[in-house]
């Protein structure tokens, strides 16, 4: 398949407005407490007798110091003492869901976000990964994904062996920026020397996959600093990077405040850094994968995009499909069965519902038939930029062009402006529309309409 983008500044500017990322459809703004432990046992009842492999996901909240564009959840402290009882609790919560899955699904992704998962120490790291092995059935193959979130500035070739050791085979490292000037304004001082040191360390100790984050339209960037910080980077060649656009929202985040708003860029000067990251990374042998993601070509993302596999979870993209994915610790999200599902989002609430011995969910939703079906059609179409009719109506029984006339009528428009092609076969998305595919998406959200666009980053 065709992975190039184009870029189409009058596209993007007429566009460019505020909606979802669709790392899940209906969107984590759906979950609602009226769906408790009792809902979330049935749907676990439901998984099992469909069977299949897991997926897992560890929430380790803590960094050291605050980043100040950092929309996560997390709990800034140095005192790593803090961690002690918290990993008790995520120790007793692998256990209490571990019993409940059956022994025989294998994971085939693990993943360790946060947060910071290098806050912990190698004792701690080893007692979670012993008690994962414990109460699920790990590969011991090296062949399942098992990926870290790490901070170069917690984490040395020490730490990287380590992991390799405990089963990660793909690492991610956050960097955002190199400029002096832009690191002192979000307050994260990270070093060249840093950051390559642990890139190079996880090639050594035999990675699979190395990405990179970086960010986009943060405080004093310019379009010549970010090009200095992205030529640095692909001069180590990193398998994947995740560049996202800086989503300004002071009001719901608090460490956003810090910020001076007068030195973010403008809009015309994050249209330019977009504009020169897409030829830089393109020039550079990367592929779109979509929305922030790049890969080199024979990347396994890469290669999932053009088998019709490729799809989307919390974690952003990810090869896996057929993975029911278990949420642990405080704030984590799961997918299990028909449901979403989250933890409680405060420490103390979550540490005492482990102690009283139930599952710590803080709200959920059930997914109905037009959910199923919509989420089908979005995952398709941001995952693979195109979508066959004919597949959608043997799946859900429906006749597409009768079932969503009010979106096709919508997408008309899309059509006329050069975003995509639609047929009686289905929806093409062109190269230009590949960068506005969440717009695409978003006709066929029937929940939008009633958010307050405000809660969402805008798509550019």
């Amino acid at each position: 398949m065709d992975q190039s983008i184009q870029f189409d500044l009058d596209l993007i500017q007429r566009y460019d407005k505020s909606g979802p990322r669709y790392t899940s459809y209906p969107t984590a703004l759906e979950l609602h407490e009226g769906f408790g432990e009792a809902e979330y046992r049935r749907q676990i009842e439901l998984s099992n007798a469909n069977g299949g492999p897991l997926s897992l996901y560890f929430h380790i909240p803590f960094c050291d110091t605050v980043c100040f564009f950092c929309a996560c959840n997390k709990i800034i402290t140095k005192n790593r003492a803090h961690a002690v009882p918290y990993l008790d609790s995520l120790i007793q919560e692998i256990a209490m869901q571990g019993a409940l899955f059956d022994p025989g699904r294998v994971v085939n992704q693990l993943h360790w976000g946060g947060g910071t998962p290098t806050f912990l120490n190698p004792g701690q790291m080893q007692a979670l990964m012993q008690a994962t092995r414990r109460h699920f059935t790990l590969r011991d193959d090296d062949q399942g994904e098992y990926s870290i979130e790490v901070d170069p500035r917690e984490t040395n070739e020490n730490t990287v062996a380590q992991l390799r050791e405990l089963g990660f085979n793909r690492i991610s490292l956050g960097l955002q920026d190199f400029d002096p000037a832009v690191q002192k304004a979000v307050n994260r001082l990270q070093s060249a020397e840093q950051t390559f040191a642990v890139l190079e360390a996880a090639r050594r100790e035999g990675f699979r996959s190395t990405n990179v984050d970086l960010i986009y339209g943060l405080p004093k960037q310019t379009e010549d600093t970010f090009a200095a910080t992205l030529d640095q980077v692909l001069a180590h060649a990193p398998e994947r990077f995740s560049i996202f656009n800086y989503a300004h929202m002071p009001a719901r985040f608090k460490t956003q405040r810090q910020i001076v708003d007068a030195e973010l860029p403008s809009a015309a000067q994050k249209l330019e850094i977009l504009q020169m990251i897409g030829r830089k990374l393109t020039a550079a042998g990367y592929v779109y994968i979509g929305m922030d993601h790049f890969a080199q070509p024979d990347d396994k993302l890469a290669v999932a995009q053009r088998e019709g596999k490729l799809y989307r979870n919390f974690q952003g993209y990810s090869t896996h499909s057929d993975c029911d994915l278990i949420g642990l610790g405080m704030t984590a999200i799961g997918r299990v069965a028909d449901a979403y599902i989250q933890n409680l989002k405060e420490l103390d609430e979550y540490n005492q519902a482990i102690a009283a011995g139930r599952l710590p969910v803080f709200r959920g939703v059930t997914l109905d038939a037009d959910d199923k079906l919509r989420r089908a059609v979005i995952t398709q179409l941001i995952c693979h930029f195109e979508l066959g009719f004919a597949s959608i109506e043997q799946a859900f029984n429906i006749n597409f062009a009768d079932y969503f006339a009010a979106e096709l009528e919508q997408l008309q428009d899309m059509q006329q402006d050069g975003l995509l092609t639609l047929s009686p076969q289905g929806i093409q998305v062109t190269s230009a529309g590949r960068l506005l595919i969440r717009n695409i998406c978003m006709t066929f959200d029937k929940y939008l309409a009633q958010k307050q666009k405000q809660q969402f980053s805008r798509v550019i």
